[in-house]
C-alpha cells in the first residue's frame, strides 16, 4: 500500500499512468487527485499538503530525466 510519504514510488506509479503528461505543467489540484486514484493507494486526502505533493512532482520529473 502506498502512502504520501512514498513520494518516489507514487512518482514511479505515476509516470506509467500518466505517460503523455509533462509533470512541470501538473497543478497541485489534479497532481493531488491522480494520486488518490492510483491502485495501491491508501491513505487520508487531508495528511498531504503542498511540501508532498511538491516531493512527488520533483520525483516525476527527475523519473522521466
Amino acid at each position: 500500500m502506498l502512502k504520501w510519504t512514498d513520494t518516489l514510488d507514487i512518482a514511479i506509479e505515476l509516470a506509467e499512468t500518466h505517460p503523455d503528461v509533462d509533470p512541470q505543467y501538473v497543478n497541485f489540484v489534479d497532481l493531488h487527485k491522480w494520486v488518490m486514484a492510483l491502485d495501491g493507494f491508501d491513505d487520508a486526502a487531508d495528511r498531504c499538503g503542498e511540501k508532498i505533493l511538491e516531493a512527488i512532482q520533483m520525483a516525476w520529473i527527475d523519473e522521466i530525466d
